[in-house]
């Protein structure tokens, strides 16, 4: 079934279609979900007005952590889905659905407007965007890597991860010129609006790019054999290790990702007392910085092994983890926080860049946008999405500004104990399973 999945659809438009797709559609997710941890502070007083301001905060990032718990339902799901009905159908519907979550909390009304009903409206918005997440990523993985060439699988799958530097510029650009343009109450009014509806209106142009990108060549060869019942074989169900493994290998980068980048705003102006623009105009660079990074990680992965890249860069990030953090918060000032930001995405970068090829190595076609959706959003979920609430609340029980190092830390030690103990599960698949540098580092 590889063989012809070399030579369906692999030709240079098609491709070029493929990482189009994948890169404006995954950019516009991650846009719109870091929008709302950007505004998060702004976002509490509009919708969840308390008296306490921590309370009313960690009420905020509950429900933008809420997004993720439904994410890996998503996950399966709509996994599920891309693996019956293919992947253009799901990543078109996925898209759809983003859209439709990013518009309702644009133009929900405030709670002094409309009373309980607005953070219910915004709760239901969290909910849509986050089933809508939840496939993206499997979705949009499988769909590149199996158009990728033999022996370029990190590369190219590495285009989704630089389509996040893309959110990450466009976010925290939106954000930094607002902060700066607008006072305190004219973002709270309106301001903190502009982006999401960017997002809303942006939704229609990626769910007709997705419409008219071509089925994988995998999945295609995939289709032909279910149609000529050439496949008799009962369905291979997903395996643990794989999962267990997917898990381990996405866990320390997402800890890093949303600590570094979507919680930064938040524990600039809690923590260090500095200005919102100092974390966003670092975010913004950060952006920039990723979008040629994570290409160059993918590229090297596929050279020396996607595993020997990932255990030092999970080591060096272990051991930095502190005293970057303790860098900035003995004496917190911009340049300080900016040298971290960037320091900090070049270990993301290193990480971070061959995961989708290598989350997709680790199932086979038929079931590999459910495995990679199931195996990163579980992570996701535990060490993406609860970080900022989960640190928030650490922080003020201890009283201590360190507790994102020592969350971070963690992540990068169970990562690497998980991956390790699961990494040579010997169910590498694809087209270029010989030359793959998951099965040759494994």
């Amino acid at each position: 079934m590889t063989a012809p999945a070399q030579r369906i659809g692999l030709a240079t438009p098609g491709l070029r279609r493929a990482v189009v797709a994948s890169v404006i559609g995954n950019g516009l997710e991650w846009f719109d979900f870091l929008s709302y941890a950007y505004f998060a502070s702004t976002i509490a007083r509009v919708f969840f007005p308390l008296d306490d301001h921590t309370a009313s905060l960690l009420l905020t990032l509950g429900v933008f952590a809420a997004g993720f718990i439904v994410r890996p339902i998503g996950g399966v799901l709509l996994g599920l889905y891309a693996d019956r009905a293919g992947r253009k159908r799901a990543l078109t519907l996925l898209i759809a659905l983003m859209a439709a979550g990013t518009l309702l909390i644009a133009v929900t009304p405030a709670y002094a407007t409309i009373g309980l009903a607005a953070p219910a409206l915004v709760i239901l918005a969290r909910l849509i965007q986050g089933l809508s997440v939840g496939g993206e990523f499997g979705s949009a993985a499988a769909l590149l890597t199996e158009y990728a060439p033999p022996g370029r699988r990190m590369f190219y799958g590495s285009f989704q991860m630089a389509s996040q530097g893309v959110a990450l510029l466009l976010a925290s650009g939106f954000g930094y010129v607002l902060t700066k343009a607008l006072d305190a109450q004219a973002l709270q009014d309106w301001g903190w609006r502009v982006p999401f509806l960017f997002g809303a209106l942006i939704g229609p142009v990626g769910v007709y790019i997705r419409h008219n990108v071509g089925e994988s060549p995998e999945f295609l060869a995939l289709q032909a054999a279910r149609a000529a019942a050439i496949d008799r074989a009962p369905r291979v169900p997903l395996s643990p290790s794989a999962v267990i493994c997917g898990i381990g290998v996405i866990a320390v980068g997402t800890a890093l990702n949303y600590l570094w980048h979507s919680y930064t705003p938040t524990y600039v102006v809690e923590q260090l007392h500095l200005p919102i623009s100092a974390a966003l105009g670092g975010s913004t660079l950060a952006g920039l910085i990723a979008i040629v990074a994570y290409p160059l990680s993918g590229w090297l992965a596929d050279r020396v092994g996607a595993f020997r890249l990932f255990f030092p860069a999970v080591i060096g990030f272990a051991l930095a983890a502190y005293p970057l953090y303790a860098y900035v918060a003995t004496t917190p000032s911009v340049e300080r926080l900016l040298t971290a930001q960037i320091i900090s995405t070049l270990f993301l970068s290193l990480m971070s860049g061959p995961h989708p090829g290598m989350l997709a190595a680790l199932f086979p076609t038929a079931n590999r946008s459910t495995g990679i959706a199931l195996s990163y959003n579980i992570a996701v979920t535990l060490f993406g999405g609860l970080a900022p609430v989960t640190v928030t609340w650490l922080i003020a029980v201890s009283g201590s500004a360190m507790m994102p190092a020592y969350y971070q830390i963690m992540a990068a030690v169970l990562s690497l104990i998980l991956v390790a103990a699961t990494r040579s599960i010997g169910g590498i698949y694809g087209a270029d399973a010989e030359r793959n540098p998951v099965a040759r580092a494994g």
